[in-house]
This record gives C-alpha cells, structure tokens and sequence, in this order.
C-alpha cells in the first residue's frame, strides 16, 4: 500500500453495518438456517458466514437454487429477511463506542458512510433505528447496482460519493469477505471482531487493527483525525 502509512489520518469512515456497526449476525444465521432447512437443505452456520458474509442475498440464494427463476429467488431472499427483521428489530443497539467514534469524526469534518450488502428494508431497521442517517454522507447497498463483497465496488463507489481518495478511506468490516473487498478497493480495514478472532484476518495486509468493538479504538492513529 505504497501510497499511505498504516498511521495516515483517515480523511473518511466507511462502515459495514452487519456485525459492525450493530452485532446482529447470529439473528441472520438463523434466518437462513430457519429458510434452508424449511426447503430440505443443509445448513452449517460457521461455513456459511464464511462463505457468504458480504453477499448480497440473491448472490446467495441462486447456487443453493439453481433451478429457481429471478422471481422464486427474490421471493425466497424476501422470505429470510423477513424472518430476520421479525427476530432482529426488538434487539437493534449500536456496537459499544461506535457512537463515540462517529462524534469524533463529526467534530473533525471526517465524512462517513455504509457500504452493506444488506437489502434496503434491513439498512432501513438498523439505521433509522439508531437515528444515524442523516449522520452518513452516503449509504451504499447493492439494491443500487453495485456488486457484493468481496468484489470492491460498494466501497469505490462511497469513496467516489464522498470525493475522497480510496487510500484516504478507512474500512469497518466483521467478514474476510469484506476486507478482501477493502483490499481491492486499496483501502486500509479495521477488523470488528463480533463473529470471529483475529486468525481469522491475519492474511489480510490491509488489516491495521483487529478489535471486539470500537471503544478499543480511540488510541489508533488512524483515527486521530487531522
């Protein structure tokens, strides 16, 4: 990364938001473990978070269906986001010193946004609850057009919207999935550490800093805006 240092102050915050700015992928694992099983197929949770954290829904759905049509898959994603709403939405609560963070960023003019795979019905629960729209410049999802992680284009396309360098950009993610994707978008990641330990992101040299949440954050020099 030959064009910043792992301690260059951030210029802009892009967020995932599943399992980073709020800890809520077990209640997707469920759902799709409640959906695979109700049509007969197998499912093993730590495979499939490592497999497909990242993707967005029909990325997932049309290789585990492969004789549906477009409208059985949309119906099919349709049915396990509901399932996870109907589980999730009483328990929706920001990862501990997210909020800190973002007033921090606030204070110094640091943009931010969410890049999620996540459809707009899910992005809507999460950030609507938390009161944090108008707190992002952009969000980023691929009901947009953008393809899912690990390809990079969810993350290039809020640097673009923000006006901001991607090696200028920092990147919160929870998934190997979407750390590749900041690494091919030439963005330095911080790994969130609410589904798995930092084996888990050792293979990654974008990585600057693997945490549980973001209160261990506040001392990184990344962070210390300019």
């Amino acid at each position: 990364m030959p064009t910043m240092t792992r301690e260059t102050p951030a210029r802009a915050l892009i967020f995932d938001m599943d399992g980073t700015i709020v800890d809520n992928m077990r209640f997707h694992e469920d759902a799709w473990g409640r959906l695979l099983k109700a049509h007969g197929l197998p499912f093993d949770a730590d495979e499939f978070f490592h497999r497909t954290a990242g993707m967005a829904s029909d990325e997932i759905l049309r290789p585990l269906f492969p004789a549906a049509g477009p409208d059985e898959i949309t119906r099919l994603g349709h049915d396990k986001e509901l399932f996870y709403r109907e589980a999730y939405r009483p328990h929706v609560a920001a990862l501990p010193g997210l909020l800190a963070l973002m007033a921090r960023a606030d204070a110094a003019g640091i943009p931010m946004a969410v890049a999620s795979a996540a459809p707009p019905g899910n992005i809507d629960v999460v950030i609507d609850t938390l009161g944090l729209r108008s707190r992002f410049a952009t969000i980023i999802a691929p009901s947009q057009g953008f393809r899912g992680k690990p390809n990079p284009d969810l993350f290039l396309g809020a640097a673009e919207r923000m006006k901001i360098a991607p090696e200028d950009c920092i990147v919160f993610e929870d998934a190997p999935n979407g750390i590749e994707a900041a690494r091919r978008a030439g963005m330095r990641a911080v790994a969130i550490m609410t589904m798995l330990d930092a084996d888990a992101f050792s293979g990654f040299d974008n990585v600057i800093a693997s945490a549980t949440d973001f209160t261990a954050l506040d001392g990184l020099p990344a962070l210390r805006f300019s």
